[in-house]
């Protein structure tokens, strides 16, 4: 699978003169009084003053997540410089080799100047069975789930995962290695399982890794990206040393077990040298059944949406999820279209799918009596689901005992 494709705010870019254009607008409307929730903004930083240019510039600065105009006025400023000089701290880029998981920002990357190689694993560890296997019966399962899940071939994924897998073996060559990553779980898991995978560190090996760009609204990705931000990226990677890899191991064995307790320990633990791991680690153990309806937090939220909206076309629920809903988006649309799949087509369905000639997005979805009754916690969705579901190495299957996730994200047996 290619890296998701996920609605996008924008790509990090601030137009410096147009936002000097909205604060000399914002400035004449707070003069007539017409925007009172501003000036009320202001109150206590130049409570007997009328506003200023200077007030309506800091008003800007703090919508788009700076502190400052000056703050903002620099963050721009860096990117610029970026833009212009690609390579001032990376003499040796041209021999990197670039690390990403999906193509997403391939083409960005040359764009922006980058000269380096580029490899990628596009497995989405975050659906499906992940289980610490033997690597040949690993790929085999991993390619059996994915043409199922997604309705490629089966030999066109076998030989995707082969090379992919293979190549990721240089990561512990020599030479100068970076990986680029985000803070949801699809990246955080191809970052432990490539960490995790290494025999040993090699000459250089380096991390890029954002959970927000200042200016953008809902930061989703690094491919939601302009080519200059992600070379004002480039210098804030950091090396990754022994005590790094060994979280990745520890991280990658809980996920691949059959028990999530590990997983949950991780989760609830901040963890210094890979401060976004425990994050995603938490969101991904949400796609646990919740105690109350058995349905995972995508699930949940989907449901919820069709229930407010339905009938409602399936692109817009997968717009609206992710957003405004989701609380840490890393589905694609393929990936959502997946999960949702067997609410239609149980034989006890949960959603009524209209308009199947048309492509799936614009399918209409409602909710179906049982989806209200399941939703509310009258039915509980595994007993009657239709095939079993996996959360890493952890499998559910319907009507057999199995792990459950209660209201503070910890895990608890059903038996």
């Amino acid at each position: 699978m290619s890296r998701p494709t996920m609605p996008l705010s924008n790509d990090g870019r601030i137009n410096l003169e147009q936002q000097r254009k909205r604060a000399k607008e914002l400035l004449q409307r707070m003069k007539t009084g017409a925007d009172p929730e501003q000036l009320a903004q202001l109150a206590g930083r130049n409570a007997l003053s009328p506003p200023t240019l200077s007030d309506a510039q800091w008003l800007i600065a703090r919508q788009l997540g700076f502190s400052s105009w000056p703050r903002l006025k620099a963050h721009v400023d860096a990117i610029d410089f970026a833009a212009r000089h690609p390579d001032f701290d990376a003499s040796d880029e041209a021999r990197t080799t670039h690390w990403r998981c999906g193509n997403d920002i391939a083409h960005s990357l040359r764009l922006a100047g980058f000269k380096g190689a580029f490899q990628m694993l596009t497995d989405p560890l975050c659906m499906g069975p992940v289980q610490d296997l033997p690597i040949e019966k690993y790929k085999a399962t991993r390619g059996q789930y994915i043409s199922q899940a997604f309705g490629i071939n089966s030999t066109d994924v076998i030989h995707r995962l082969d090379d992919e897998y293979a190549s990721l073996k240089l990561l512990g060559s020599g030479g100068h290695h970076v990986l680029w990553c985000e803070a949801d779980a699809y990246d955080q898991l191809f970052l432990i399982r490539a960490l995790a995978g290494l025999e040993g560190l090699p000459a250089k090996l380096e991390l890029i890794e954002v959970d927000r760009i200042p200016g953008v609204r809902r930061f989703m990705g690094i491919g939601q990206l302009a080519p200059d931000v992600l070379a004002w990226l480039w210098p804030q990677r950091r090396l990754i040393n022994e005590e790094t890899v060994q979280l990745a191991r520890q991280a990658w064995s809980a996920y691949c077990a059959a028990s999530p307790i590990k997983l949950a320990n991780l989760a609830h633990s901040p963890q210094k040298c890979l401060p976004l791991l425990a994050p995603a680690l938490l969101r991904q153990l949400q796609e646990l059944p919740g105690i109350h309806d058995g349905l995972s937090l995508t699930e949940r939220l989907s449901l919820q949406l069709v229930d407010e909206a339905g009938p409602v076309a399936f692109g817009t629920i997968f717009a609206e999820l992710m957003d405004k809903r989701e609380p840490l988006p890393f589905l694609g649309d393929l990936m959502f279209y997946a999960i949702m799949r067997p609410f239609i087509d149980s034989p006890t369905p949960l959603l009524i799918e209209s308009d199947a000639h048309l492509v799936w997005p614009k399918r209409t979805l409602k909710l179906t009596p049982l989806g209200h009754n399941v939703l509310s916690g009258k039915v509980y969705w595994p007993d009657l689901a239709p095939q079993e579901r996996w959360v890493g190495g952890v499998c559910i299957q319907p009507g057999r005992p199995h792990w459950m996730i209660d209201v503070n994200s910890f895990p608890v047996w059903r038996g």
